[in-house]
């Protein structure tokens, strides 16, 4: 067969490869949430009550909620991200859901840079013709 366009084993083995980088995907964002978690418990230890007393000028207690909102927005979006990697890598594997795949695969796309480089390989992996085949053969519509 030509280069480009890839056998079907040649797919299916990067469809293989595409589940296991989104499987690492989403155990980097459960790292991220630890390591927000520690992050977090730093700057409450940095800026306690007791530390801000010593300073001349302490910041409003408003503006110390503010960072709280912060780590929890942050730490809902690293949920969310992992959640839906996790599932576009079971999909991936079971070739089911290939729109689902495709706009997680672009949301990867805005978590520069590794995301970038999984969402434009999922995107153009997913675009085949050869790909969309094996999808709709495992009855999928989208």
């Amino acid at each position: 067969m030509n280069a480009a366009y890839p056998s079907p084993s040649r797919d299916a083995d990067h469809l293989r490869i595409l589940a296991v980088f989104h499987y690492v995907f989403a155990g980097l964002a459960l790292l991220g949430i630890g390591f927000l978690a520690v992050h977090y418990l730093i700057m409450r230890t940095v800026m306690s009550p007791e530390m801000l007393a010593q300073s001349p000028n302490p910041p409003p207690p408003e503006f110390l909620q503010m960072f709280v909102w912060f780590y929890l927005f942050f730490g809902a979006m690293m949920i969310v991200g992992g959640v839906l990697n996790l599932l576009a890598a079971n999909n991936l594997r079971k070739r089911r859901s290939r729109m689902f795949c495709m706009v997680v695969a672009g949301l990867n796309c805005l978590q520069f840079p590794f995301g970038t480089v999984l969402g434009v390989f999922t995107l153009v992996t997913l675009g085949r013709d050869s790909v969309r085949a094996m999808f709709d053969g495992a009855g999928d519509t989208a």
